[in-house]
């Protein structure tokens, strides 16, 4: 079993995190998507008057362009090739060409996210503006971790700003986790090192640095972002193994340029998208998704620790549409 194998869940977990996924997508549900019913209302079969009406809705749900082209691009074809499709039909038919999608981009094995190989311990870098919930999708998932039997670390790397130290410190005394810190205004790649060498010399399982909330638009921080990777390959040579952009999904295309900026500058391997519960934009998921071609690997639903879910893109798809129709 892989380290982040640690959502094997019971009939009843399984039952309360469709529940919070339904919950959580309703706004986006009921919002944007469910007009996919008033569009096909009276239409016996998919025109290119239904198709104009599904593009424009799926652009307003902050899908994005360039994934709303190529879902109706699919649907076009399926149309060509069965030469009728019927509107009944329109429902699973997005849902398909999405979970497609979204397959295309590393969400094959669903619920599980096994990192390759069995680093020990395996180092996340988690990275993001101020605002989106970065230090909170942190301490959420080591209390997963912990709770699952892991041996956690964290290092409070933004130094900058008290509250984010202190964020993390209620975190671990919450979930159990270590947590490494120094002073205010040190140099967040040393808390990125010692945090290293304490994880690596009391055997933690795994290490989730968090640092500072970078402007995107700021070189000089992004800069840093090298500067604590290349420290911490001095304690573990292909540390960090995964660098996790946390990005708001209730701003919508904002998020579409944050993912942009960070992409430019660091290796982002790994996506978590918070705030999906407060929002009518949760389509976001599947354009930065196809559009970065980087896998989603965490959403938020709320303010539970458990409603940090492991991303299934078939639940997601399937709970998105599951009211339409």
């Amino acid at each position: 079993m892989g380290i982040f194998n640690f959502f094997s869940k019971n009939k009843a977990q399984e039952q309360q995190e469709k529940q919070d996924l339904d919950q959580g997508l309703v706004k986006t549900k009921t919002s944007v998507f469910a007009k996919i019913a008033r569009a096909v209302a009276g239409k016996s079969k998919v025109d290119d008057e239904v198709l104009d009406q599904l593009e424009e809705i799926l652009i307003s749900s902050d899908v994005g362009v360039d994934t709303t082209l190529r879902i109706i691009e699919r649907i076009e074809k399926r149309v060509a090739r069965d030469k009728y499709v019927d509107t009944a039909e329109l429902n699973n038919v997005l849902k398909e060409e999405i979970t497609d999608l979204l397959i295309a981009h590393g969400q094959e094995s669903d619920g599980k996210l096994t990192p390759e190989g069995n680093q020990k311990p395996y180092v996340i870098m988690v990275v993001g503006v101020n605002g989106v919930g970065k230090t909170t999708t942190i301490g959420k998932l080591a209390y997963r971790l912990v709770q699952s039997g892991k041996k956690v670390y964290l290092g409070a790397a933004d130094t900058f700003r008290a509250a984010a130290v202190e964020q993390l410190v209620a975190w671990g005394e919450r979930s159990g986790a270590t947590v490494v810190k120094q002073k205010m205004g040190s140099d967040p790649a040393s808390v990125a090192f010692d945090t290293l060498k304490s994880a690596v010399a009391n055997q933690a399982d795994v290490v989730l640095i968090d640092t500072a909330g970078r402007l995107h638009n700021k070189t000089g921080l992004m800069q840093e972002l090298s500067k604590i990777k290349q420290v911490m390959s001095k304690v573990i040579p292909d540390a960090p193994h995964e660098i996790l952009l946390v990005l708001d999904g209730s701003t919508g295309q904002n998020a579409f340029e944050q993912a942009k900026q960070f992409t430019l500058a660091t290796e982002v391997n790994a996506l978590a998208i918070t705030k999906l519960d407060g929002t009518a934009k949760g389509g976001v998921v599947i354009g930065i998704s196809d559009q970065f071609g980087i896998p989603v690997k965490y959403i938020g639903l709320g303010e539970k620790p458990e409603q940090l879910q492991v991303f299934n893109r078939k639940a997601f798809v399937d709970s998105l549409f599951g009211s339409i129709g």
